[in-house]
């Protein structure tokens, strides 16, 4: 079986609902096998994607000399 590339969009959709199941009580660890990754790729995506909003305005605010 091939595997499979998320876009952006999705990878954020998924680590916004495993926020969701952990927040209502499911572990982590179980949150992330219902979104289908591993805990592993679960805490790639966390660190690549997790925070994209704060890196957004700290580019804006560098690019003023």
């Amino acid at each position: 079986m091939p595997k499979k590339r998320h876009k952006p969009e999705e990878i954020v959709a998924k680590l916004r609902q495993v926020d969701v199941l952990v927040w209502q009580g499911q572990s982590l660890a179980d949150a992330v096998r219902s979104i289908g990754v591993t805990e592993v790729t679960y805490y790639r995506w966390r660190q690549e994607y997790g925070g994209a909003e704060d890196r957004s305005g700290e580019a804006s605010q560098g690019s003023g000399d």
